[in-house]
């Protein structure tokens, strides 16, 4: 069943987020406002080395939560989802991915918002020094991929684009995205 939309209006937008309320119908003519959250698309990388994942430890202050995250970020304007996956990596870790290629794409949240994560593996990395974005996580870790299992089930990865990214990994399905 596919609702119409009939027009947006925006609410707030900033650099980072264009607010909106649209009017919808649903199936059976009713109309109603829906609020959705237009973003910029981001790009992530696992990032790879001897059975060990480049992972962020960082606290998310909207949830006051901690846990272990992929580096992901925005895409800029005229930059490739590779490209940006590559300097987001390299700019939170400190590390350049190596060889990298298409993963998976992510709606994390497909209900509120158009948000789409482009999200690449490389096998390898380069150490290039201390992460740019220092601020980005209280500290970078090579975390052995036999514990991401249970990581996820003790609430230490609970962002949805490192658990999809992550658990296709452990479910061997990166191959199928390579021959995208």
């Amino acid at each position: 069943m596919q609702w119409t939309v009939h027009g947006e209006k925006p609410l707030y937008q900033d650099q980072w987020l264009d607010i909106r309320i649209a009017d919808v119908e649903i199936p059976g003519g009713r109309r109603l406002e829906h609020r959705l959250i237009r973003s910029a698309p981001g790009a992530g990388c696992v990032v790879m080395r001897d059975d060990h994942v480049l992972l962020l430890w960082r606290h998310r202050f909207i949830t006051d939560t901690w846990g272990y995250e992929i580096p992901i970020g925005k895409i800029d304007p005229g930059e490739g989802p590779m490209d940006a996956a590559a300097r987001e990596t390299e700019e939170e870790t400190g590390w350049r991915p190596g060889l990298m290629e298409f993963l998976v794409r992510v709606e994390p949240s497909p209900g509120i918002s158009d948000s789409v994560h482009h999200v690449y593996r490389a096998d390898g990395a380069e150490r290039m020094g201390p992460p740019e974005d220092d601020f980005e996580s209280d500290h970078i870790a090579w975390v052995p991929l036999s514990e991401i299992p249970d990581l996820v089930a003790d609430g230490e990865i609970t962002s949805g684009t490192s658990l999809a990214a992550l658990l296709y990994v452990l479910a061997g399905k990166e191959e199928a995205g390579r021959a995208r």
